[in-house]
């Protein structure tokens, strides 16, 4: 969705592992190398361990392309497997021929690896087991583990096992009953979360592969994005993909701190405030320490003064009429928060709630709470979810079920049945609110839902070649908007005139000009050509 907009070939920064994007930051590069030395040269145990989401997934892999020629290697990556399961998988990996009745048998399993291991040690070959989530062992596996160690010759262990796995792992090992393993541990490495140059580095890096030629997120949203992701380049990928989303959704071409805490909260489902905010907060309690402190003292000072005053002077002066005490004004109520208004409303912000107040709006009601979209479409109508900006909002000029979160992390449902260059109207049962859009937009994060009276008996994605009564609807709605008169023949059909009137009228409606009629596409030509009475945020469509 983001990518166009911010002129890159993918989205770079996808959980999936890609060697392409590939970072060695120092930690990572040195934790590899602790694998590949203990490949070529070690025996027994080496384990590496570090929180989720660290890496740890990313060094296997690349081990795995790096792997000696002359290394064969068993990679296990269900850990959660019984003892003869373990052999079994082992003996498949090395590409071990057993026979049917040898498949159960510890005994004949062991035996045959032991002939591999001697053979590929005569032909001057290294057998290394990769264990993956290592810390999900049982103990009855973990002993037959160590009984592999045994394995060996008089001068060489012929087994080399690579334990990974969080930081239980080093917990696990710590146990009394397994000491014996522990003790056969040659090399152990935690791998550590990106320090803040790291994962500036790190975003940059990926943003370089996807085909950024400029920088995307200013400095101090780098800065912003170390601390909520505390160096975790998972969590870092999660959050910059969605802050990339946010930054489309407001058609923002950088990235800025604001939008980076406002992503993390969406991850999270918590509020991140700035960091200044917290040193500003300290400075202020102690200022009021200390002006509370220096109000006492003056206090105490003027009563002091004023009891030696008595003291010297105890017959009381003639009374004087006391001076009419002046209270201050009451101030009016402060204006209620988005937050407390949702709070205030909450039982009627479930998605139910405002389903049934959406679907009022198009003279329809719920039977029940169960799929609304599927009792929508019992009436004709559809349902399109989104995720976007206020811009296509306004070009979609349909009302609209927004999401809205709240400091606490609940979500919200809520309609908007108004909207102008400033202001959000939100129908909250009993009560509409009018909103200013920048306070709006705090707990908003770009999702919506909203219903449309599609015209054909099937929606879909229309495209240059396809064909039906569809297609029809799309040109014969298109020449209306333009006048234009019918095409006399073939006009279900979509060819590449068509596409070109597509992509003028997305064009005119700021829309993807890509001449293929999506939903967002049909739904903003169905509002232009809005049937009397239909709802609508604004009076007349917006064109750009």
């Amino acid at each position: 969705m983001y990518t166009s907009f911010f002129g890159l070939s993918e989205k770079p920064f996808a959980i999936t592992p890609d060697p392409r994007y590939l970072y060695l930051s120092e930690r990572h590069a040195e934790a590899l190398a602790h694998l590949l030395y203990g490949i070529n040269e070690a025996g027994g145990f080496i384990q590496l361990t570090g929180e989720v989401g660290t890496g740890k997934t990313t060094i296997v892999r690349t081990l795995l392309s790096r792997v000696p020629h002359h290394a064969d290697v068993a990679l296990i990556l269900n850990p959660r497997i019984t003892p003869v399961e373990f052999l079994l998988t082992i003996c498949e990996e090395l590409g071990l021929g057993l026979d049917e009745a040898d498949r159960d048998s510890v005994k004949q399993m062991v035996d045959a690896l032991n002939r591999n291991l001697l053979s590929a040690h005569a032909d001057g070959r290294r057998i290394v087991v990769i264990v993956d989530e290592a810390q999900n062992l049982s103990a009855e596996v973990l002993e037959q583990v160590r009984l592999l160690t045994n394995l060996e010759t008089a001068t060489h262990k012929l087994l080399q096992i690579i334990l990974i796995g969080q930081p239980e792992l080093r917990e696990l090992l710590d146990r009394n009953d397994l000491r014996q393993l522990a003790q056969r541990i040659t090399g152990r490495y935690h791998l550590k979360p990106l320090s803040r140059d790291e994962t500036r580095q790190y975003v940059r890096h990926r943003l370089r592969v996807a085909g950024a030629s400029g920088d995307i997120f200013t400095p101090a949203a780098l800065r912003e994005v170390h601390r909520v992701s505390s160096g975790i380049p998972r969590v870092i990928n999660v959050c910059c993909d969605r802050v990339l989303l946010g930054a489309y959704t407001q058609e923002s071409r950088k990235v800025t701190p604001a939008l980076v805490r406002r992503a993390a909260g969406e991850v999270y489902g918590r509020r991140f405030t700035p960091p200044w905010l917290g040193w500003i907060a300290g400075a202020l309690i102690a200022a009021a320490v200390t002006a509370t402190s220096f109000g006492a003292w003056r206090l105490w000072q003027r009563q002091t003064s004023a009891l030696r005053a008595a003291v010297k002077a105890p017959s009381p002066a003639a009374h004087a009429p006391s001076p009419a005490v002046q209270h201050p004004q009451a101030a009016g109520p402060p204006p209620v928060s988005i937050d407390a208004l949702l709070a205030a409303n909450s039982a009627d912000t479930s998605d139910a709630a405002a389903f049934r107040r959406l679907l009022s709006l198009w003279g329809t009601s719920l039977s029940n709470d169960r799929d609304p979209c599927g009792q929508a479409g019992k009436s004709g109508l559809a349902c399109l979810e989104q995720r976007g900006s206020w811009a296509q909002v306004r070009a979609l000029n349909r009302p609209a079920i927004l999401t809205l979160t709240d400091d606490q992390g609940q979500r919200h449902r809520v309609v908007l049945s108004g909207l102008d260059d400033r202001f959000a109207t939100l129908d909250l049962g009993e009560q509409k609110v009018r909103l200013p859009l920048e306070e709006l937009s705090r707990d908003w994060f770009g999702e919506f839902t909203l219903v449309w009276k599609p015209k054909t008996a099937r929606t879909r994605l229309l495209t240059v070649g396809m064909q039906g009564d569809e297609v029809r609807w799309l040109r014969r709605s298109l020449n209306a908007l333009r006048g234009a008169a019918e095409d006399p023949a073939n006009d279900d059909v979509y060819d590449q005139q068509l596409a070109i009137a597509v992509q003028n009228f997305q064009r005119e409606h700021r829309l993807n000009v890509d001449g293929i009629a999506g939903l967002q596409t049909q739904v903003v030509l169905d509002t232009a050509l809005a049937e009397p009475g239909s709802p609508l945020l604004m009076h007349a469509t917006p064109h750009g």
